[in-house]
């Protein structure tokens, strides 16, 4: 494995800096600036977001008329409009400064069949609108989106199935197919996201039918690997060793992982060992090595990071230069979440980096619960919330200096 380089001699070796708040907001007139500024000092406060999502789910369980409010503020910052169409602004958006977009479906509808058919079929528009888009580089979708988290998890457990449910599982994996087949001939990359440890071995056993299927002329499925899990390093190298034994491409999408507090406190409940390690920097650890370990592996491995973490940004720029990897070169991708570290992707994508915005869109109160994690998340991971607070303070006192300068 390469060596790991500090931070200091990290900043040194690469040209990124993500700093420069007059590229990360430079889509951004002064107005909007202020609006988002006022957005983010409000998230920077705990107990402020906790009351305003107590009151907005009070009035919108009595309808009170706030849908409008929410649109111009929380949604309109974190999402890309309520349908597809209404999308279409912030896909021009983002493709002015070279970033691409990921159509994510935010709606979490309810647990039947015609749900899922309806899931499925809307993310199916998703692929057809990449096919049509170049702007649009990859399609994405949650298989709890499309059949049942209990079927799953009665799967991954082993347990005995009735003939319905063995139908009701067979019609996941025909939606599953149907979204990878119809990706693979309209030349669409396809993530399939990680969910939590109780289901995710049968998402994994699914996924890689699908990377047998469709992954052999080129990378279209794409499995997401949660490195806050202490065997996700291992289980990404046996997914690898199982890629080049079957002579397809492996789609990795790596991240931290988003399910953190349901799997300590399931692991408590049901008294069996925590799934995640035990610190943020075991995971941050093993988060950098299968970065590594990916570029080591590149002639099979087609990777994206999402991450938020500038460290492994640059990290992963450090590790691309050290391999001759070219910026654009088509395996590498970074992503982050639409209104978020905009100072990490429009500077990657300055610098000549392939880069794409994950972009939530549905119905206002249907993506609600998806807008209560993110303001929720905003206040609690690491201080994001507050790193987006001073780059927009200084990003707006940099252009007041430079209007009373005069230049």
């Amino acid at each position: 494995m390469t060596k790991m380089p500090t931070t200091k001699s990290l900043m040194k070796s690469t040209k990124v800096s993500f700093e420069d708040t007059s590229i990360a907001f430079a889509s951004k007139s002064n107005l909007q600036l202020k609006k988002i500024y006022l957005l983010f000092a409000s998230m920077n406060q705990n107990w402020l977001v906790k009351l305003g999502t107590f009151f907005i789910k009070l009035f919108l369980f009595l309808h009170f008329p706030i849908k409008k409010l929410i649109k111009i503020t929380v949604f309109e910052q974190f999402c890309g409009g309520e349908n597809l169409q209404e999308c279409n602004k912030t896909i021009e958006n983002l493709d002015k400064a070279h970033i691409g977009t990921i159509l994510d479906y935010s709606v979490e509808g309810e647990d039947n069949e015609k749900s899922f058919d309806k899931t499925t079929k809307e993310i199916s528009l998703t692929i057809e609108k990449a096919n049509q888009n170049t702007a649009i580089p990859f399609a994405v979708f949650k298989v709890t989106g499309i059949g049942s988290a209990e079927l799953l998890e009665k799967v991954q457990n082993e347990n005995t199935l009735d003939e319905d449910e063995i139908e009701a599982f067979e019609r996941i994996r025909n939606r599953m197919d149907s979204l990878c087949e119809k990706a693979s001939k309209l030349n669409v990359r396809i993530f399939v996201d990680a969910e939590e440890s109780w289901i995710q071995d049968t998402i994994d056993k699914l996924t890689y039918e699908m990377m047998e299927k469709y992954n052999h002329e080129q990378c279209v499925v794409y499995n997401t690997f949660q490195m806050y899990r202490k065997d996700m390093l291992q289980n990404l190298k046996q997914a690898t060793q199982q890629a080049r034994n079957s002579h397809y491409f492996l789609g990795v999408k790596l991240v931290r992982g988003a399910y953190m507090e349901k799997e300590r406190q399931r692991a408590h409940e049901d008294n069996y060992c925590e799934p995640v390690h035990e610190t943020k920097a075991n995971t941050d650890h093993d988060f950098n090595v299968a970065m590594e370990y990916t570029v080591e592996n590149k002639d099979v491995i087609s990777v994206c990071v999402g991450t938020h973490n500038e460290y492994s940004c640059k990290y992963l720029v450090d590790l691309m230069v050290q391999h001759q990897i070219e910026p654009k070169d088509k395996h590498f991708y970074f992503a982050q979440l639409l209104g978020m570290s905009d100072n990490i992707s429009y500077n990657l994508s300055k610098a000549g980096y392939n880069v794409a915005k994950y972009v939530p869109y549905g119905p206002v109160d249907a993506v609600m619960p998806y807008l209560f994690r993110r303001a929720e998340e905003n206040t609690s991971v690491a201080g994001q919330a507050s790193r987006e607070f001073t780059l927009i303070k200084r990003e707006i006192v940099r252009r007041k200096r430079l209007m009373f300068s005069g230049k």
